[in-house]
């Protein structure tokens, strides 16, 4: 019982980050401590400097992918609470299927565009809740069947 509540709380945390994340993207989507990240990718696109309108439409990117990035962790919490308190191995595990339908197809983009500090990032989220999430969806469905047989 201790693990599932360390591991619920875990998954809540990171539901947190991910509106946390959200919340700091339009905010901070110009800031300097993000320079390096976008000169990465628009070098890419562009070769060498990009022009300040590709600069400006970067920023606009960024900040637009904030509000999507709160959405995601609004629902995600909404199946944690769920999974939580009723013990719902399917809400765990359509966190799971949406972590990789998302998962790949960023890495993917990400890796075409030579954005490697995205895979970084995409499997660190992977790591620190896929395995807990699966966790919870085995350990929740056998819960579930145990109390369906007695």
């Amino acid at each position: 019982m201790r693990t599932r509540t360390w591991l619920v709380r875990w998954i809540y945390a990171t539901v947190a980050v991910h509106l946390l994340v959200g919340v700091l993207l339009p905010l901070c989507a110009g800031a300097a401590i993000g320079g390096a990240y976008r000169r990465g990718i628009e070098e890419f696109f562009f070769g060498a400097e990009a022009p300040a309108a590709g600069q400006a439409l970067h920023v606009w990117w960024i900040s637009l992918f904030g509000p999507t990035v709160q959405a995601a962790a609004i629902w995600m919490a909404g199946l944690a609470v769920i999974g939580d308190k009723q013990r719902n191995a399917f809400a765990w595990f359509m966190l799971i299927a949406g972590l990789l339908v998302w998962a790949p197809q960023d890495m993917l983009i990400s890796a075409r565009a030579h954005c490697w500090i995205n895979l970084w990032i995409d499997m660190s989220a992977l790591a620190v809740m896929l395995p807990p999430l699966l966790w919870l969806c085995r350990h929740d469905l056998a819960f579930k069947h145990t109390r369906a047989i007695s």
